[in-house]
Order: structure tokens, then sequence, then C-alpha cells
């Protein structure tokens, strides 16, 4: 004999739909927490190419250096008078911040790298431009003040070189890159 099982009434009048309710409340929680992740991660991304960028843009700056270095060198008969079309300077600026700085009248640019465009500004620390860092009237970075075995800004020895020493050069670079990235950088010479 062969039971049948018929369902009790009672037991579909209980079910409403709350299974269902309840799946789609979890699932629209599971979907806002996912969309959340999403959005973190994009945001760590973007800032760790960001700082990749900046990183990228500082490390082009040291082509400024290497340029002033290279100029200065090759140049020691001329560094006595401005030359503002090779970005130096004979004497330093009231404002040493770059951010104020006239860039487009007072550096020189060098070729792109890497979608970075280098801005060189080169300045010899002497306060009055154009005319020789030896002369009576000029104060250098390193001219001896006084008697004393104290020279402004430089290390020697008790007794004066015998030859005048070289005043120091403040070289500046600006670094335009990718995103509207922009690196500075001093770096000081003799």
């Amino acid at each position: 004999m062969t039971r049948r099982f018929e369902p009790r009434l009672g037991a579909h009048r209980g079910q409403r739909g709350i299974v269902l309710f309840v799946a789609l409340i979890v699932l629209i929680a599971m979907t806002l927490a996912g969309l959340a992740m999403m959005r973190q991660m994009g945001v760590g991304l973007s800032i760790a190419g960001n700082v990749a960028f900046k990183e990228n843009a500082t490390s082009v700056a040291d082509r400024g250096a290497e340029f002033a270095r290279e100029w200065i060198t090759a140049n020691q008969a001329v560094l006595n008078n401005d030359n503002f079309g090779a970005g130096y300077h004979s004497s330093w600026s009231a404002s040493v911040d770059p951010k104020t700085f006239d860039w487009a009248a007072g550096s020189i640019a060098l070729a792109a790298e890497a979608g970075n465009v280098a801005s060189v500004y080169i300045e010899r620390l002497c306060a009055t431009p154009n005319i020789s860092a030896t002369a009576a009237a000029q104060v250098c970075s390193d001219k001896p003040v006084g008697t004393g075995p104290s020279r402004g800004g430089g290390s020697y020895p008790s007794v004066i070189p015998p030859t005048p020493p070289q005043p120091y050069f403040r070289v500046t670079t600006r670094v335009d890159g990718p995103r509207n990235t922009r690196s500075y950088t001093q770096v000081l010479m003799q």
C-alpha cells in the first residue's frame, strides 16, 4: 500500500516570500561592500601612480644639476656677467622660493625625457651682479669676512689660500611631468 503524502494547508500559508526578501537584502549588502572595496583599491593604485610620477620627476632633476655643472665648468671666463638665455644669474635673488620665480624669463629648459621637462636656474651666490667675484665691493658666499679664520660659508685653514676662493652656485631645477607632476630640487656647488 502506498501512502500518499499530502501537504498540510497551514504550511503553505506561512511562506510569504520572506526568504527571497532576506536574500535580496544580503545581495545588496554584498554588492555595496564589493563596490567600496573596488573604489578603495582604485584610490590606492592612483596614489601609488602619483608617487611613481613624482619620484620619476625628481630623478630627472639630476639632469639639471649635471647641466649646470658642465655649463659652469665650460664658461669660467663669463661667470661675472648675467646670461639669462643660459639660465645664469651672476648674483643671488632676493627670494629663493622656486614657486615664485619667473621660470619663463630666467631659466633654460632642457630636452624632454620620459615626458618630463627640466628647467634650470643657476645663481652665483654673490650680492652684486655683473662684477667680478674678487672685486673689493663684491660680497660672495665664500669671500673672507674680516681677518680671522672664519670664511663666511666656506671652511678654510687659518691661512688665506694663495688663489682667491671660488664662489658657490645655487642650481634650482624644476621638472614638469605627466599628470601635472612638478618637482623642485636645489643643489649648491662650487
